[in-house]
């Protein structure tokens, strides 16, 4: 008697829509020691500015014991003529810096992306050199450089430092938006009986304007942090405020400083995120595009 043999049952392969998902899948997953040593680098990077932040509220003069929070340090910045001073020559720099920079950084992006020379390609990467160069060789440079020409170092000197070394990040910024303009409309506006003047008044800068805000803000922030340039370029008094603190400290940290540090801190992330906003403000894009003038 023979026996039936019944086919047995096979499992049934995977599709191939299966097999691309668990491809993606394996491909998308994240190594867990990248996200170890990201969180290590950033740790790093802000811990101590944490710890800056965290003892500008203690409520005792101890910088390794914090004894709660409290407001003892601000008021006693605030009531701190000297700070206050260094204050005040602080936001003047950078006021002025931003001005001078900002209006010379326009000219220098519409020359250098109408030019049609050589020496505007040239002029165009000269102005890179001061991103690529070490600031405190900007800061020696500038010091001997006033000193040869028999200028004393004043608040003047830092303010034209300040612009010098501004304007290369206000033309990177604007150069880009520049480039990307229709000079067809400023050909439709002398056409229409403007003077090359006029059209760029009327046509070319309010176009720039969303850009020419954000570097603005941008510069103020940067001005207003900067110590090596500051350092080399200032006299003896009054201070930024910048300087001001590096002196104080040489002789130990207070809490006071502390408070003034994080104050700073603030304020530059404020100013900094107020740049990135700016022009959404004008239905424009928005983020980080604005540092390359897209």
């Amino acid at each position: 008697m023979t026996m039936l043999k019944l086919p047995t049952a096979t499992a049934p392969s995977a599709s191939p829509n299966s097999r691309t998902r668990t491809r993606r899948g394996r491909a998308n997953r994240r190594p867990r020691g990248l996200i170890a040593v990201t969180g290590l680098f950033f740790a790093l990077l802000y811990l101590p500015i944490a710890v800056v932040a965290l003892f500008s509220f203690n409520s005792q003069k101890s910088l390794t014991v914090f004894d709660g929070f409290s407001l003892r340090w601000y008021r006693a910045f605030v009531h701190d003529d000297v700070l206050i001073a260094s204050l005040g020559t602080s936001l003047r720099i950078s006021l002025v810096a931003m001005a001078g920079s900002v209006l010379l950084g326009v000219a220098l992006a519409l020359g250098l992306v109408r030019s049609r020379t050589r020496l505007g390609s040239l002029a165009g990467l000269i102005m890179l050199v001061p991103l690529i160069t070490p600031e405190i060789v900007t800061g020696v440079a500038s010091m001997l450089l006033f000193k040869g020409l028999g200028i004393p170092l004043s608040t003047g000197t830092v303010m034209l430092a300040e612009i010098t070394f501004s304007i290369s990040y206000v033309t990177v910024i604007l150069r880009s938006r520049v480039a990307a303009l229709n000079p067809e409309v400023e050909e439709a506006a002398m056409d229409l009986g403007a003077t090359r003047w006029q059209a760029i008044r009327l046509v070319t800068l309010p176009a720039l304007l969303p850009a020419v805000l954000a570097a603005a803000v941008l510069i103020f922030a940067l001005v207003f942090d900067d110590f090596v340039l500051a350092y080399f370029t200032t006299g003896v008094d009054p201070q930024p405020l910048s300087v001001r603190i590096y002196s104080a400290i040489r002789f130990g940290v207070q809490p006071t400083i502390n408070a003034v540090g994080t104050l700073m801190l603030a304020g530059s992330i404020a100013l900094i995120a107020l740049a990135l906003f700016i022009p959404r403000l004008f239905g424009r894009r928005g983020g980080l595009d604005i540092l390359s003038g897209e």
